[in-house]
């Protein structure tokens, strides 16, 4: 059975999106659109593998689905809803509990990362969410997964887990009609982009974060002109003035994260805008930045405003796109629970 050729992908509603999620991520999605059958999720039954205050997190799911919408989405080409309205997810996560192995989620750096030194006051879910993250791709079959360089571990499991489902019930999926034995599709990661790693405007060396607890460190989709101009006039840098040639922004990470910010928004090369400023006092430049960034920023930041006066209709999109994602969805895992033994009415 020949596979179509789907796009999944998904953020997490803790905390407003920002440059480095449009320009490492969301950008990129936008052009998979005229491409690819693309999914993307608001994926709030990750969100709550840590606690979250329940009426905050309604707003942040309005919120995140906002930016899609502002930043390019376009819910009627693309299915736009959020994870926990769409049942499958949970379901298949569970089943995948049971196919991966213990020792594969110990290998998972980001849980270590995310659970610090108190890993025993951590949530199942937080050791599992590469489970859940498997089951949101595979749910739907997809091939090709845009993810940031943090999560490319992930994606490894996930493919991982297709392969041992399909060796575990190959019988039984070749009984189907699956003649290579392969239920699920091996996905593939798509890591490119302008800008694929957007880091801290407080330290060169960090990634753009939101769990980053000083707001100077990131600029955010709903910032406007003033708080924008003024993130980038405060963001740190070295004393000296920007490089002539693009080899000398190797050991300065500040500009070279500047530049390469720049160069993102304004569809340039980061050697066009080392020779276009190079030579050149920060203070200029960040000016020059700023102008560029309210430019391609500000229409998105009065756009999510916008949308998110008017909390009925993102609902209506989701419930739209919930629907949608459950149509492709249910037949798949009524397959799935054919293979594994289930009995289904």
């Amino acid at each position: 059975m020949k596979l179509t050729e789907r796009v999944f992908s998904g953020m997490q509603p803790t905390g407003s999106l920002h440059l480095g999620n449009y320009l490492g991520a969301m950008v990129q999605w936008i052009e998979m659109q005229k491409t690819h059958e693309c999914i993307y999720c608001v994926v709030d039954l990750h969100a709550i593998t840590v606690w979250q205050d329940p009426k905050e997190l309604k707003q942040a799911i309005r919120q995140v689905t906002a930016a899609y919408i502002a930043s390019g989405l376009d819910p009627k080409t693309s299915i736009l809803f959020n994870q926990s309205q769409v049942a499958a997810h949970a379901e298949l996560a569970w089943i995948f509990n049971c196919v991966a192995r213990l020792g594969w989620l110990n290998r998972m750096t980001q849980f270590k990362e995310k659970a610090g030194k108190d890993r025993e006051a951590a949530s199942v879910g937080l050791y599992a969410y590469p489970n859940l993250m498997a089951a949101d791709i595979l749910a739907y079959r997809a091939t090709h997964v845009p993810v940031g360089e943090d999560q490319k571990q992930h994606l490894e499991l996930a493919r991982d887990i297709a392969q041992k489902f399909n060796n575990d019930f190959r019988a039984e999926i070749e009984a189907k009609g699956y003649n290579d034995g392969a239920f699920f599709p091996q996905p593939e990661p798509v890591i490119t982009g302008p800008a694929t790693r957007v880091m801290s405007l407080r330290d060169g060396t960090k990634k753009m974060s939101k769990s980053d607890p000083s707001d100077l460190s990131r600029i955010n989709l709903t910032d406007d002109a003033d708080t924008i101009a003024r993130k980038i006039q405060k963001a740190k840098t070295d004393p000296e003035p920007l490089p002539t040639e693009e080899a000398g922004l190797a050991a300065r990470p500040e500009a070279d994260n500047l530049i390469g910010i720049y160069a993102a928004l304004a569809g340039k090369t980061k050697a066009a805008v080392v020779a276009e400023f190079g030579g050149q006092q920060f203070s200029g430049f960040k000016k020059a930045l700023a102008e560029v960034a309210v430019q391609r920023l500000g229409p998105i930041g009065d756009e999510i405003r916008r949308l998110t006066a008017d909390p009925a209709e993102i609902d209506r999109v989701l419930a739209d796109g919930s629907a949608r994602a459950r149509a492709i969805a249910a037949p798949i895992m009524d397959e799935v629970k054919d293979i594994v033994g289930f009995i289904r009415s």
